[in-house]
C-alpha cells in the first residue's frame, strides 16, 4: 500500500525529523533532480533553511556506460572511482574526455534549472541531500562522495522511502541517514506514493525561481 500521498506530503513529513537542522543557518538542502525537488521544496519550507538543486552525472565507462568510473556533481565537484580505474586500465585522457562531456551535459542541466544563478556554496555547511525515493542507491551515494569533494562540514542524507539495502550502504558513506519507511518488498519507488506523475524541468525551475525570488525579498527588506 501506499505510504505518501505524493511528494509535497512525502516531504512535509520527512522535515518532522530532520527538525534538528531548523532554523541553523549553515544548512544547505539540495534536491536530486528531478523528482527530489518538490520533496526537498517541502523540507527547506519547514526547516527555513535554503534550497537549491545538485545536479548529478555518472561517468561511465565507454562502451559499458552502466558502469560508473566516477561522477559529477554540481558545483564542480569529481569523484573517481581508482577501483574501477585501475581494473579496466583507463588512461588519463579517457577518464578526461568522459569528464568533458558529461560536464557538458551537466551544465546544460544547471543552466535549464538555476538559470544564470551560481551553484550553491558547500564549503563548511551541513549539506542535507534529498530524493524522493532510493532503489539501487547509485545516483545518491554519487551525489554523496561527488558533494564530499567541495568540502561540506555534514552529509546528511534524507529520503521518504527506499530499498533497505541500499540505505545499509549509504550509512557507510554519508554521516547520517534518515529515511521514514524501508518496505520489503521493496520493487520500485512509485509503489510507494499514491500520486507519483513525473516532474518537469518546468516544475524543477518554477519551485527554485520561486526560492529565489524570496530569497532576494528578503535581503531587501530593512
Amino acid at each position: 500500500m501506499a505510504q505518501f500521498q505524493d511528494r509535497r506530503d512525502a516531504g512535509r513529513r520527512l522535515a518532522g525529523r530532520l527538525q534538528v537542522y531548523a532554523g541553523r543557518k549553515d544548512v544547505l538542502v539540495l534536491g536530486l533532480p528531478r523528482g527530489g525537488l518538490p520533496v526537498a521544496a517541502e523540507v527547506a519550507d519547514a526547516l527555513g533553511c535554503p534550497l537549491d538543486v545538485l545536479v548529478v552525472r555518472k561517468l561511465g565507462v565507454p562502451g559499458h556506460e552502466e558502469l560508473a568510473l566516477g561522477a559529477l556533481a554540481s558545483g564542480g565537484g569529481r569523484v573517481v572511482n581508482d577501483d574501477v580505474v585501475r581494473e579496466l586500465r583507463l588512461s588519463a585522457d579517457t577518464i578526461e574526455r568522459v569528464t568533458r562531456r558529461e560536464r557538458a551535459e551537466l551544465q546544460r542541466r544547471e543552466r535549464a534549472f538555476r538559470g544564470d544563478r551560481p551553484a550553491p556554496e558547500m564549503r563548511g555547511r551541513t549539506v542535507i541531500l534529498i530524493d524522493d525515493g532510493i532503489a539501487t542507491g547509485a545516483t545518491m551515494r554519487s551525489a554523496v562522495a561527488a558533494a564530499r569533494t567541495l568540502g561540506p562540514a555534514r552529509v546528511v542524507v534524507a529520503t521518504p522511502v527506499a530499498a533497505s539495502e541500499s540505505l545499509a550502504r549509504l550509512r557507510d558513506e554519508a554521516d547520517e541517514v534518515v529515511c521514514l519507511a524501508t518496505p520489503q518488498p521493496f520493487t520500485a519507488v512509485g509503489r510507494w506514493y499514491l500520486h507519483f506523475p513525473q516532474t518537469d524541468d518546468a516544475e524543477v525551475r518554477s519551485i527554485l525561481a520561486g526560492r529565489a525570488d524570496r530569497a532576494g525579498v528578503a535581503r531587501e527588506q530593512p
